[in-house]
């Protein structure tokens, strides 16, 4: 036959002001731990696009003197006829890669990070 259970103790039951006081402060606590995730999160993917955008600024600014180099050929071309057209789309195409390269590099880095 099988003896009963010995009952254990019963902890003294604590008021109700007092567990709705513990059940708010766990709440803010919770609450304050959830915000300092995403603040963390934040700043993770932050940090992570930082190099992507000075590299796609970069970029930009290649381009940016890739016309220019462009622009200046044609003009030194339509003033003497020959040799600095060839030196201008030499310029252009020189930037024009550095570009592209720091473009596609970019776009590598966002795709890999996120």
């Amino acid at each position: 036959m099988l003896k009963p259970v010995d009952p254990q103790p019963q902890p003294p039951e604590r008021p109700v002001g007092e567990l709705v006081h513990e059940l708010l402060e766990n709440g803010k606590a919770y609450a304050r731990a959830e915000f300092g995730l995403a603040k963390a999160i934040a700043a993770a993917k932050a940090k992570a696009l930082a190099l992507p955008l000075v590299l796609f600024g970069a970029a930009f600014v290649c381009a940016l003197a890739a016309v220019t180099a462009l622009a200046v050929g044609v003009v030194i071309a339509l003033e003497t006829f020959i040799g600095p057209l060839a030196a201008g789309f030499v310029g252009m195409l020189i930037f024009a890669a550095v570009a592209g390269l720091l473009g596609w590099y970019s776009y590598n880095r966002l795709r890999r990070d996120f």
